[in-house]
């Protein structure tokens, strides 16, 4: 009955991104349905505390490891900030008062997806990782630059687990209140 609370104070973008890997995997119909095989991607971009954007979809390919799904992920939440961010940019040269609002990033940290913030922050190529290069490493100059912040987070604190995956009921509404702004 709140509604989302917008908290003006806060003014930047928070992007909350996870994927779970092959999350529909079933042995009964994989043969006869490949998406259950695709990864599901999640995220939340937030201003001021009020959500903005948010996605919960499949991936359009098959992702190989749990480190390619949440690169993938962060890929596709990247997508939809770099306008915004841009969208300010253009704001701030023609002269309208705005506040310096640089993303931060936030990735959910396993131990595989250690491996995706690697991938985002490190220039080097891998030959396991080489297939990915040109279709999500569009976002890395913005990183270089500083532009965007990548920040690891606890799984208990992933609200964008809300959009890939089922919760229980007191981490459902842990997330939506976090989400909302309650």
């Amino acid at each position: 009955n709140q509604g989302i609370v917008l908290d003006p104070k806060a003014q930047k973008f928070v992007c909350y991104v996870d994927a779970d890997f092959s999350g529909n995997w079933d042995k009964r119909y994989a043969m006869d349905d490949s998406s259950t095989a695709k990864s599901r991607s999640g995220y939340v971009i937030m201003f001021a505390g009020c959500p903005l954007v948010w996605s919960s979809k499949l991936q359009t390919e098959v992702a190989l490891s749990t480190t390619e799904a949440e690169y993938i992920a962060l890929s596709q939440s990247l997508r939809e900030v770099i306008p915004l961010m841009q969208i300010v940019t253009d704001l701030k040269e023609q002269k309208v008062a705005v506040k310096d609002l640089k993303p931060i990033i936030r990735c959910k940290l396993f131990e595989d997806n250690a491996g995706a913030l690697e991938l985002a922050k490190a220039p080097k190529m891998r030959p396991r990782t080489r297939h990915i290069n040109t279709k999500y490493h569009h976002f890395r100059s913005w990183v270089e630059s500083g532009s965007i912040l990548l920040e690891a987070i606890t799984t208990a604190k992933q609200v964008a687990d809300i959009f890939t995956k089922p919760l229980s009921s007191p981490l459902f509404q842990r997330h939506r209140a976090s989400i909302l702004g309650w």
